[in-house]
């Protein structure tokens, strides 16, 4: 996003709902990453559980 388009953003929407915008759309990044590590981590777990029974 361009200053020039930030700017009219901010005087469209105002400024929390633009910084609200932008820290959701961050968040929601890692969010992803953090379920696809939480996946990865419960099939090792179960892979792990298998060769011990």
């Amino acid at each position: 996003m361009e200053a020039q388009e930030l700017f009219t953003a901010i005087g469209n929407f105002g400024f929390p709902m633009v910084l609200s915008w932008y820290l959701l759309l961050r968040m929601e990044q890692r969010l992803d990453k953090l379920g696809d590590c939480l996946h990865e981590l419960s099939s090792a777990i179960v892979k792990e559980q298998k060769k011990t029974e």
